[in-house]
């Protein structure tokens, strides 16, 4: 009836045959024909690149998404997954220069931009393989079949309509800005690219000698982190309301803030001449380092802005208009000439020092040249936040470029009022990271210098300068007089002319891309081709009810969502997000190849299995925590749940098929449950409430702790407790109630945990549930999750049996600290406190038999049996009574029972040493409880237990049985006999053994299945245990 179940825990064997089944079967495609005309639930998966591998960070995101789609899809909504797959950008044309051996663009033009075009069409494929294995190992169901592919033309299109929709609402200029810029890939980034790549790094800066013209030995001291620029500077500025002092030092005179002289000099080693306001200064001249601007514009002298700040440097701060956002501003507000040596691959331009050698690695050349010729005042080593280019990881520079822009400004308000519309999940990334970026928003850089990606649809007039936007393929065949196809790349796209509207020349395409960002940000409408297609569908789809990435993306697809989704349609493009956390190492620190401690997701799934790795990332922590992961840690989750409910599945399938059990023929409702069966159905019904409404609210975590919780309490209590009500040989109306109640059990929680640990419950219910009703769905995935049956809860029953543990767990320690095993009987337990003395006659028969004590007495107060060890808590008591703390000491030691009754009635203590009040508190307090003779006791959460440990000689006469029947159970195991096996047993023992085995023969015979029990004479075959103390020979034969 059942399929037998190996007991080796090969979990990744188990999954392996499960993901058969469900491509065999088409299970996933089967979820979405069942579910087709539910409620929509929208999801959008954010497309990765698929020319780069997986790593272990990609898994926490899949199985994160994972989770609530399959739980809306068992709830009867209709969740349809589209997987994406991010296709152009620099990650692309880097991988293609690299196999090519090229070295940046001029490279690529020589190569031919068409054939470059088609390599990386090819490159971007280059580990769909990989992405496709791995998403499906772990469980991640989205349609990988249909995806949506950025570099197609209905996508493209789709943004080009986007894009026109906003250029004609005057949201769409060119200007001449510093950006920040990457060398290397020859291209501006916009504010959310930069955000993705800064680093702390250390670097020298410089305070520089700047002479005043016509002053003798005399300087303007300026600081600046990048030397690089020096060559370009064309003013200094101070802050016009600081006082900036003229010193003397060495016979020259240096001139810089007054407050901060003594970051630079020592006492003594300097003479204030002067002090003056820094608008005093304005229009003082000094020569230039570098003589590299001859033209009519003045320069070199001071300025004043009130951007300059006295937090570090000199209070003098170098201008250079063509690197520099403020530079800039006071280039203009000034008139200053702009002056740019650096080229556009970041190297030191013609006529400039070091021609030719990369920008920031002339910083220690120029230092160098300026310190040979006493302009170098100090060289300072500076620690501070610089911007890399999150994909080829070239420093940034900030360098002035002609570029597209989108006016986000122009919309901030709308950004924040849809910002506030999300549930992000923590709430502090709404208000704090993502608000924050969204209070400080800029222009957004939109145009790449490159050629891999969605073309910019702009055509600018060749003579009157006039722009026009395209926003479809019809509109450019029409405009552009083509007939046919036309793909929407570089260089297609570039050689199609219009003719101007204003004055009837010829307008050609402007040459840059947009930023890949935007084709990301665009996939809610792009991936349905929306608006030319999918109307309907789009609607329904639109906003988003969830998604779900890693924090980078906060200021990366998040915001690029929200912005484009603002520009068009004035709301936020998705409901609830749950912010992910980083995936660190066992010990924090952040994985990377260069520190060796990178997992490889692959190691983990082979060796724990795709459930194991879900389950760990699910209840390590809150999602947005970042985790340490590592190899023990998810063995560790393995053993204690999927262990724990594998065990206890394979006790109902093993009993279960020994007695042909067929719960299709019995009702629930209709068995004389007893009081553990009405316990564990009561919470099982609660957890199902618990679990549906937390998955509702996107609880993961704590719907993931709560069932690991349930199910430990499932094993270790239930079952354990009621194991021998499956052994009998007939089918009782007890054993009925206890088949049908464990089944149950597992039948729900199959459901419950099928969107968290999918293979394994696809297992379970495949073999309880599919092999006994042939008309129950053939998945898991197939059926609907669980609903809470009210009738079956009984809160006080839970609270009740919840004292009981919490009483059973104290006297198990209890015993363990006086040293006596479970199995020896004792006379009996008392109890005191904690709601004991409300429990009812059943709940304390378990206390009675867990325990194996013959009796329970209640107590009013534990005083009689316990005293006190009271010590002072060094920590607390230390700082505040010094030296009277010896006193102190002996005072606890004299009064410890007196204290201890004290604190219970009041929240301090007080007494007098030498005539001063000292107030305790617990906290100041180390308070043992210590057992009196004759008693083991133990507290927490209110309640003592305390256990009478006197023996007499029938108490210790049973233990002796008990302890056989132990051993004799392990005899079995160890035989590898089966649980039906009848056996034979043969012992020696002395006097007092053999009258044990005599008084309590049937008792032993019963529980072992022993047909046969004869004592006699040791044998060689004979297996000699100590049985408290005692030898005695047992051996097992099956008969």
């Amino acid at each position: 009836m059942y399929k037998k179940i190996n007991p080796d825990m090969n979990f990744v064997g188990r999954e392996l045959e499960v993901l058969d089944f469900w491509k065999k079967n088409k299970i996933f495609e089967k979820t979405l024909e069942k579910t087709k005309d539910g409620e929509e639930f929208s999801f959008y998966d954010g497309p990765p690149t698929a020319n780069g591998k997986p790593h272990i960070g990609h898994i926490i995101t899949r199985v994160m998404k994972d989770i609530i789609p399959r739980f809306k899809t068992m709830k009867g909504y209709h969740a349809t997954r589209i997987a994406g797959w991010d296709t152009h950008g620099l990650p692309v044309e880097l991988e293609v220069e690299k196999q090519l051996g090229m070295d940046g663009k001029q490279d690529i033009e020589k190569y031919g931009i068409e054939p470059f075009i088609k390599k990386c069409k090819e490159s971007v494929w280059k580990y769909k393989s990989e992405w496709e294995k791995m998403s499906d190992r772990v469980g991640y169901w989205v349609d990988m079949e249909h995806p949506y592919i950025t570099y197609n033309d209905t996508y493209i299109e789709s943004v080009w309509w986007s894009l026109k929709n906003i250029f004609d609402r005057g949201l769409i200029y060119k200007g001449h800005k510093i950006v920040p810029y990457c060398p290397r890939c020859g291209t501006a980034l916009s504010s959310h690219e930069v955000a993705q790549g800064y680093k702390d790094v250390e670097e020298k800066s410089a305070a520089v000698s700047f002479k005043v013209k016509g002053q003798a030995d005399t300087y303007i001291v300026a600081w600046t982190t990048t030397p690089w620029t020096l060559p370009s500077n064309v003013a200094l500025c101070m802050g016009p309301a600081f006082d900036y002092a003229t010193v003397e030092s060495d016979g020259k005179k240096y001139i810089m803030a007054e407050k901060r002289i003594p970051e630079y000099f020592k006492e003594g080693e300097y003479t204030v001449l002067s002090v003056r306001k820094g608008a005093d200064f304005a229009g003082t001249e000094y020569e230039p380092l570098y003589a590299n601007y001859n033209g009519p514009k003045k320069s070199h002298y001071v300025v004043t802005d009130g951007y300059v700040t006295l937090d570090d440097g000199t209070g003098v701060v170098h201008i250079a208009p063509a690197f520099g956002e403020d530079d800039a501003r006071i280039g203009r507000q000034n008139d200053l000439p702009f002056v740019q040596m650096v080229d556009e691959r970041g190297k030191m331009s013609k006529g400039a020092p070091f021609e030719g050698t990369f920008c920031k690695d002339a910083d220690k050349l120029i230092l160098k040249d300026l310190k040979s010729r006493g302009l170098l005042f100090k060289e300072i080593m500076f620690t501070h936040s610089y911007p890399f280019c999150w994909r080829c990881d070239t420093p940034l520079l900030y360098y002035a470029r002609s570029t597209w822009f989108i006016s986000m400004t122009k919309v901030r308000e709308q950004l924040m009022k849809n910002n506030a519309s999300v549930n992000w999940m923590p709430e502090s990334i709404g208000k704090g990271r993502m608000g924050n970026f969204l209070e400080n928003v800029i222009d957004w850089g939109l145009s790449r210098e490159r050629y891999w990606g969605t073309p910019l649809p702009i055509w600018v007039c060749d003579e009157c300068g006039e722009t026009l936007a395209i926003g479809s393929k019809a509109e450019l065949k029409e405009k552009g007089g083509l007939t046919g196809d036309i793909e929407l790349h570089k260089p297609y796209v570039d050689a199609v002319t219009i003719k101007c509207p204003k004055c009837g020349k010829t307008m050609h395409r402007t040459p840059e891309v947009i930023d890949c960002w935007y084709d990301s940000g665009s996939m809610p409408f792009a991936q349905l081709h929306y608006p030319f297609e999918n109307k309907d569908k789009f609607e329904k789809t639109f906003p988003a009810q969830f998604i779900s990435e890693a924090v980078d993306q906060t200021r990366g697809w998040f915001y690029t969502l929200l912005a484009i989704s603002t520009l068009l349609f004035d709301k936020a493009p998705f409901e609830n997000c749950i912010v992910l956390g980083h995936v660190n190492d066992k010990n924090g620190i952040k994985m990377s190849k260069h520190k060796g401690n990178v997992v490889d997701p692959w190691s983990v799934l082979d060796k724990q299995g795709a459930d194991a790795v879900r389950w760990y990332f699910y209840t390590n922590s809150s999602p947005w925590i970042p985790s340490r992961f590592y190899d023990e840690a998810v063995s560790e989750v393995q053993r204690k749940f999927l262990g724990t409910l594998f065990n206890t599945y394979s006790f109902y399938v093993l009993y279960a098929e020994i007695d042909k059990f067929d719960p299709s023929k019995y009702s629930l409702d209709d068995c004389r449950l007893n009081m553990m069966d009405k316990w564990i159905l009561s919470s099982l019904n609660s957890l199902v409430a618990f679990v549906d409404d937390s998955l509702e609210n996107y609880k993961i975590t704590e719907s993931a702790r709560a069932i690991s919780d349930f199910t430990d309490a499932l094993s270790n209590w239930y079952v354990r407790r009621c194991r021998e009500r499956f052994w009998g040989s007939d089918m009782t109306e007890d054993k009925k109630a206890a088949y049908m109640t464990l089944f149950t059990v597992l039948e729900t929680l199959s459901r419950l945990t099928a969107p968290f640990i999918p293979f394994m419950a696809e297992e379970i219910y495949r073999n309880i549930v599919v092999s006994v009703f042939p008309d129950a769905p053939e998945s898991v995935h197939l059926a609907s999750f669980p609903a809470c049956n009210e009738k079956y809860i009984d809160k006080a029953l839970e609270a009740g049996m919840t004292v009981a543990e919490n009483a059973a767990i104290l006297g198990r320690a209890a015993r363990n600290l006086s040293g006596i095993k479970n199995r020896q009987p004792l006379k009996k337990i008392i109890l005191c406190g904690g709601q004991s003395e409300n429990l009812d006659s059943e709940l304390l028969s378990v206390i009675r038999d867990e325990l194996n004590v013959k009796d329970i007495e209640y107590a009013a107060d534990a005083g009689g049996y316990v005293s006190y060890e009271v010590k002072p808590q060094l920590k607390t008591l230390g700082p505040k009574y010094g030296s009277r703390l010896g006193k102190i000491r002996q005072y606890l030691a004299a009064n410890a029972e007196k204290i201890v009754n004290g604190l219970k009635e009041s929240d301090t203590y007080s007494f007098d040493i030498d005539g001063e009040q000292i107030d305790l508190t617990k906290d100041d307090l180390l308070i043992s409880v210590l057992s009196k003779e004759g008693y083991s006791v133990q507290s927490d959460k209110g309640m003592t237990v305390i256990l009478d440990t006197a023996l007499d000689k029938e108490l210790i006469e049973e233990g002796y049985m008990r302890e056989i029947v132990s051993k004799i159970q392990t005899m079995r195991k160890e035989a590898g006999f089966e649980v039906t096996d009848h056996i034979r047993i043969r012992y020696f023992g002395d006097e007092e053994i053999e009258k044990v085995f005599n008084k309590y023969i049937q008792e032993i015979a019963s529980d072992v299945l022993a047909d046969e029990i004869i004592g006699g004479k040791s044998c060689n075959d004979f297996k000699e245990w100590d049985i408290n103390g005692k030898n005695v020979g047992i051996k097992v034969s099956k008969i």
